[in-house]
């Protein structure tokens, strides 16, 4: 059974809308675009490259995939990460794209829950959600996460849209890896283990 991993950038409040740059995301008004950069480091650079070595395959949103479509095919091939963001099987969920001009590049039909039900059941490595919010929350509401690898970084945006939103599923997480950057971000893998417990003091 493949694993199927939510992979995200977010601020210390839970944000995580637009990292990457100032006109990644603007929805909603949003002005805080290319939060990440300043508050990032090498170590959290590592950690990132570390999660796509043991997956083969992306799941993404429209969004998130209109913005690496553009991006990534004409990136710096000097960079590591552009032949393997490009080589690797994309599966993007959308409702209004009815062609994929990116490489690998495949488009879910039918009901999405269902469609990555399937992909579970298929041969082959890890899948990586990276970005994609809203797919995230459908993907969360249907028990099909196995796995949170997260960097939290230590800034504060206040507005924007948050992996963990309001009408989340309550859910029990089980630590498997966290560590600290240099810069103070915390990078943290987490599996889910079933309903929260309740109890007082």
């Amino acid at each position: 059974m493949r694993k199927i991993i939510v992979c995200t950038f977010l601020s210390l409040d839970g944000v995580m809308q637009a990292p990457g740059g100032p006109d990644e995301d603007a929805e909603s008004g949003f002005e805080h675009g290319g939060w990440q950069k300043p508050v990032s480091d090498d170590e959290v650079g590592a950690a990132i490259a570390g999660w796509y070595e043991p997956s083969d395959a992306m799941l993404l949103g429209r969004k998130t995939y209109d913005i690496f479509a553009a991006y990534w095919p004409t990136a710096d091939p000097g960079n590591p990460f552009t032949e393997r963001m490009n080589s690797m099987r994309k599966y993007v969920a959308s409702r209004t794209l009815t062609s994929l001009e990116w490489e690998n590049s495949t488009l879910l039909e039918g009901d999405v829950a269902d469609a990555v039900r399937e992909l579970k059941a298929s041969d082959g490595g890890d899948i990586n959600v990276v970005g994609s919010g809203d797919l995230a929350q459908t993907l969360m509401r249907h028990d099909l996460v196995d796995e949170y690898r997260l960097t939290i970084h230590p800034v504060i945006i206040g507005t924007g849209k948050r992996l963990f939103a309001d009408g989340a599923v309550p859910t029990a997480l089980e630590p498997v890896g966290v560590s600290t950057t240099k810069s103070g971000t915390v990078v943290g893998v987490y599996r889910p283990t079933g309903r929260p417990g309740y109890d007082s003091y």
